[in-house]
């Protein structure tokens, strides 16, 4: 039975630590169309408790788990992880939905594109915002509005109210101390870090929203531990200028959103704390009949909403959202926006 006719895409996932507990498994366990069979980590302690948690089989070796009957693989372990674990499960026939960022690098990101392609298998994304119902939304909307004037964007992450939002949000965790201490060395360049995990999010939006930029200029400000790059760049198509702010962390509450001028109208998006799953706010205003539109949303979990589309890509050979050009952008996007801030905001072709 090949997985484009499987009532259900049997899935696993490498990776149990904390984005994988508290986003990917919870929606695999309640998405439509999946079926979650198996769970790997490396740390036999993660792998263990957590295949136990969901009632499926747990492995510590990645080669055992893609030897088992799935369709489809999760890449939830660290960024520097994906491209290889990618690879794996592409080369052993898996259709694969990798945790953002694509690779840790533009040349993995590429060569993972080519190698799915080559392959006949579908390779996404977890830009997961894309399938917040706002977003999607306001990705229409936009087409409304007309050639683009002015587009800013910003994502702000907050500090200390962000732990104890999180343990109020969050599922009890299983976690295993010494895979916590060893992973704390390779975030201890913050600024690469936090430019990367974030920058992703902001720049795959960005496109998605309002097209490419034909290139980018970037400052960066630090102050002790806190980073913040403040962006702008050219559209691809026509005449507007798009820019952007990503700072981590902001000593206030979480802040995110969109502002898009068009010759028609405005599309105006304000995104919350993700694990709230609540759908970002948008609003579409149309000069012609001085007329707001301010939809409202029920089903708004984007991470379930995000594997649901993935299971229907397999399923029935649509494209996949995003997709590894998209994924593969957006690394490109983050790289350049390093090095314009190498060299105190120079200009940086895209």
């Amino acid at each position: 039975m090949t997985p484009t006719t499987r009532e259900k895409v049997r899935l696993g996932l490498v990776g149990c630590g904390r984005i994988a507990q508290v986003a990917h498994l919870p929606a695999a366990r309640k998405a439509v169309g999946v079926e979650l069979v198996a769970v790997c980590d490396a740390s036999e302690h993660l792998s263990t408790n957590v295949a136990h948690q969901y009632g499926v089989a747990g492995f510590t070796d990645l080669d055992a788990m893609l030897a088992v009957e799935l369709d489809a693989v999760i890449v939830a372990t660290p960024d520097r992880l994906h491209a290889s674990n990618a690879t794996a499960a592409l080369e052993a026939g898996k259709h694969v939905l990798v945790e953002k960022p694509l690779a840790s690098g533009a040349d993995e990101a590429r060569q993972l594109g080519e190698l799915a392609s080559s392959l006949g298998l579908k390779l996404q994304v977890g830009a997961m915002k894309r399938h917040d119902p706002g977003i999607e939304y306001a990705h229409e909307a936009v087409g409304r509005i007309g050639a683009l004037l002015s587009v800013s964007c910003w994502y702000r992450v907050m500090a200390a109210l962000r732990p104890p939002t999180e343990a109020t949000l969050f599922p009890a965790l299983v976690v295993d101390p010494d895979v916590r201490t060893h992973e704390a060395g390779f975030k201890a360049d913050r600024e690469r870090y936090l430019l990367a995990t974030h920058g992703v999010h902001v720049f795959d939006s960005l496109r998605y929203l309002a097209g490419d930029l034909r290139d980018l200029s970037v400052r960066k400000t630090q102050v002790g531990s806190d980073f913040a790059w403040h962006g702008r760049g050219a559209l691809a198509e026509g005449a507007g200028t798009a820019t952007f702010e990503i700072a981590a962390n902001v000593h206030a509450d979480w802040s995110e959103g969109f502002d898009i001028y068009g010759e028609l109208g405005h599309v105006a998006v304000r995104s919350w704390f993700p694990f709230y799953r609540r759908a970002s706010a948008v609003r579409l205003f149309l000069e012609q009949t001085c007329e707001e539109t301010v939809p409202k949303f029920g089903d708004a979990d984007p991470y379930e909403r995000q594997l649901e589309a993935f299971a229907r890509a397999i399923r029935d050979g649509s494209a996949t959202n995003p997709g590894a050009e998209d994924g593969l952008a957006a690394v490109q996007m983050v790289e350049a926006a390093a090095e314009s801030a190498r060299l105190d905001g120079a200009v940086v072709a895209l």
